[in-house]
């Protein structure tokens, strides 16, 4: 079977759907995977070196943008829908998976102008444009919070979960002998967290000398952070743009500090990890606070709403918690109640049902 994957811009709607491709190909020898996204997107970085082809449209989103730049959009989709037709014509899918992002609409207008039958993914509960839009003609929509079936047209929706790569549900429970700290605001980085930490660590490192800081700051903001943390001398942070092997990172960290994207929550609940959240608040309707509060609710993390967010705060709540390892070993139990495997294999039974009805 051969499976058109669409979407991306970030790492919550990619690797959710890499966590698809790698279960239709390991369950199915003979399936065909192609990725569809920009250039721009992380999908560029990250797909081909988890063995899977990708190509690209060239296409920019609209939401929020002005009348005149939305009408300039608009002639570029009709660009990119084009290009979209050819690969679909090419690589001829059995199936197109949109994953959310402006990536992924132009395929999903191909898709529908093909009859090709559509399945898509939503991570938040809160949906988001593309798949608002491509709803209408989409066969199924699988969801990852019950919130999220108020977007979509009654009778298409399936409650999935969100597909989380395979190997984080392998990650042990925490046995170093050093703190160490994981910190990520998403794929892209976060200034206000970066920014937060820099401040936070002359008291961190008074009460922590020994602790490791391992910092993913965003490509666009790794110099700005780097120089910061070299001036004060520190040197336990390891200061990176994008960390490719999660699970490591993920493994060696006794505490994480992250935003409430739903693919940071679905991971840090597969691979057990307590975590200290810092909910994006220009999130479409505050749905990562809404995500944070799972996990709190559970015992598994403790929430700090960027409204709150300093250097002093930041490094009082950090040391709390690492004062209290117990406490962490059980939030990290905790998260691990919440994990949901199953979720890639559900969206693919899915997409084989509809496959299967088209032929």
């Amino acid at each position: 079977m051969r499976y058109l994957f669409t979407g991306g811009g970030t790492g919550g709607h990619v690797f959710p759907a890499l966590a698809m491709a790698q279960y239709a190909c390991e369950s199915d020898s003979e399936a065909q995977v192609l990725f569809v996204g920009t250039r721009r997107g992380i999908e560029s970085r990250v797909v081909e070196p988890r063995g899977f082809a990708i190509d690209y449209v060239e296409f920019s989103g609209f939401a929020g943008k002005s009348p005149l730049r939305k009408a300039l959009v608009l002639a570029q989709l009709t660009r990119a829908v084009a290009q979209a037709l050819a690969i679909v014509g090419k690589f001829a899918p059995q199936v197109v998976v949109g994953v959310g992002g402006y990536a992924s609409l132009p395929v999903l207008v191909a898709a529908a102008l093909k009859r090709i039958p559509v399945v898509l993914h939503e991570q938040n509960a809160s949906a988001g444009l593309a798949n608002r839009l491509a709803a209408r003609w989409a066969r199924r929509v699988c969801i990852s919070w019950p919130q999220a079936q108020r977007d979509f047209p009654a009778g298409k929706v399936v409650l999935t979960g969100n597909p989380v790569r395979r190997e984080l549900f392998t990650v042990p429970p925490w046995r170093g002998d050093r703190p160490q700290l994981l910190i990520f605001g998403g794929s892209q980085g976060a200034r206000a967290i970066n920014r937060a930490l820099v401040a936070a660590l002359p008291q961190l490192r008074e009460e922590f000398p020994a602790m490791k800081i391992v910092h993913q700051c965003g490509r666009d903001h790794v110099a700005e952070v780097a120089v910061a943390c070299n001036d004060m001398g520190y040197d336990n942070v390891e200061v990176t743009p994008f960390i490719d092997d999660m699970r490591s990172a993920y493994a060696a960290s006794q505490l994480v500090v992250c935003r409430a994207g739903a693919t940071s929550v679905a991971e840090l609940a597969a691979c057990g990890r307590p975590a200290l959240l810092i909910p994006l608040p220009t999130a479409a309707a505050d749905h990562q606070s809404s995500n944070a509060m799972a996990l709190v609710a559970a015992g598994a993390a403790r929430l700090l709403p960027q409204r709150q967010l300093s250097g002093e705060e930041l490094a009082r709540q950090i040391g709390a918690l690492l004062r209290q390892p117990q406490l962490l070993a059980t939030m990290g139990q905790n998260a691990r109640h919440l994990s949901a495997k199953g979720a890639a294999e559900l969206i693919i039974h899915e997409c084989r049902l509809v496959a299967r009805k088209q032929g």
